[in-house]
């Protein structure tokens, strides 16, 4: 994950929103409180946290998938880890009240509020380069593995390796024989959900650009989010 600015400037420039792939919210990811800020179609933005801080995530068309990380900024090879997730909570989608935990098994976020119908993922692995030459993409696509790198480069941080993401709204039913889809979200235009930070962290949100299947829709047409932080 690590890589030179140099490098993800390159990524940058072949990215389809060109500077908006890299617009930090500020110089170091701290929020204003109370102020929406936009997360653009296919792009990626970092948000500082503090204990005790309030996220709320929202999905304007209703459409849209969040790919969602978080790390701890004391060590940030402590992240939100979705295979410890599903462990601690003996079901694969949290649910409002549920404590979020990292890869060393400690709280990190509460999931606090979900206005939508709580259709969520955890098992699929964010998108790549790689994902998508495997679709049949000819050339640069944008990718959430990307976004997670840019939007932390923008705030002079790096992540040491991209976790599994909390897919939100992602809709991806599993049958009695292991089988999964991919499927449209099933949340509404206005949803939202809202974390709570535990302890210091930085949460990323990528507006997934994946237009090659129907995960942002029927019409595969990536949207954007927008997210605020109360105090």
């Amino acid at each position: 994950m690590n890589q030179r600015n140099s490098d993800w400037a390159r990524i940058a420039d072949q990215h389809p929103e060109k500077g908006k792939s890299i617009e930090p919210i500020s110089q170091d990811g701290r929020p204003i409180a109370g102020d929406l800020y936009v997360v653009p179609p296919r792009c990626g933005r970092a948000v500082r946290l503090e204990a005790g801080d309030r996220l709320t995530i929202h999905n304007p068309t209703g459409s849209q998938v969040c790919d969602f990380w978080a790390f701890t900024l004391a060590d940030m090879h402590e992240f939100l880890s979705m295979e410890h997730q599903r462990t601690a909570l003996g079901r694969t989608i949290p649910r409002p009240g549920d404590g979020l935990v990292t890869n060393l098994r400690e709280p990190l976020m509460t999931f606090v509020e979900d206005s939508s119908p709580g259709i969520h993922d955890t098992i699929i692995a964010a998108c790549d380069r790689a994902r998508y030459e495997q679709l049949g993409a000819s050339g640069y696509h944008a990718n959430c593995t990307d976004n997670l790198g840019m939007a932390l480069q923008a705030i002079g941080l790096s992540a040491p390796e991209v976790p599994s993401p909390f897919n939100i709204w992602m809709n991806i039913p599993v049958e009695s024989d292991g089988a999964f889809r991919w499927e449209a979200p099933v949340a509404s235009a206005g949803d939202y959900v809202v974390f709570q930070a535990k302890r210091s962290c930085v949460a990323v949100m990528s507006a997934c650009p994946q237009d090659m299947t129907p995960i942002n829709g029927v019409d595969a047409s990536p949207t954007s989010l927008s997210f605020e932080v109360r105090r």
